[in-house]
């Protein structure tokens, strides 16, 4: 199997059919990725016209796409970021991020659910809720660390910042979502963020 950079090279070669591989490669991760960052907007719905989009923008820059300086999913995380960053300027939906959080879908298939079940999916729902909640990088930083496991570089290079921001960004963010969190706590087991998983 060919690895990204060979891939990429087969492409700015001529071969752009091995686009697809790629595509198939990041296509489901960008996806989780970008809904994460719209969940707290309401605006889900656009996940998969910003993940097109996003690898639409990725093929057409990837002649400026350079292996030395970033990898192939740091670069593109960014192009994703972007793409949702500018949807949200554009749409000014950024204030209604909490409108219709009392809706609840889903609430009446969970009475079925055994007693332990309810309870953990209440929490992992409470988790999510916090994590929404906070402000746009804390809440990407810690996206791209819990959920898509990137590590501190990988981070930075994404937010187009230091190492150590992404550390203070992310102590940040696991303390906003712990205070969020503490009328809630019903056990110590909340503290492990079940959502995070």
């Amino acid at each position: 199997m060919l690895t990204d950079s060979q891939l990429i090279r087969e492409i700015k070669d001529g071969r752009v059919d091995c686009y697809a591989e790629i595509i198939q490669r990041y296509e489901r991760r960008i996806l989780a990725f970008i809904i994460h960052m719209l969940k707290s907007y309401h605006m889900e719905n656009l996940a998969e016209d910003l993940t097109q989009e996003t690898f639409y923008k990725a093929f057409r820059s990837l002649h400026s796409f350079r292996d030395a300086e970033a990898t192939f999913s740091t670069w593109l995380y960014t192009i994703a970021r972007n793409t949702v960053v500018s949807e949200l300027r554009k749409s000014r939906n950024s204030e209604v991020y909490l409108e219709d959080s009392n809706e609840q879908p889903g609430r009446v298939a969970d009475m079925r659910l055994p007693e332990a079940e309810l309870l953990r999916t209440e929490r992992v729902h409470l988790v999510r809720e916090a994590i929404n909640r906070l402000p746009e990088k804390q809440r990407t930083a810690l996206i791209l660390r819990e959920y898509e496991q990137l590590d501190y570089k990988e981070i930075a290079d994404t937010l187009d910042s230091t190492v150590s921001s992404v550390k203070s960004l992310l102590f940040r963010a696991r303390n906003g979502v712990k205070q969020q969190l503490e009328p809630y706590i019903f056990d110590s087991h909340l503290e492990e963020a079940e959502g995070m998983q």
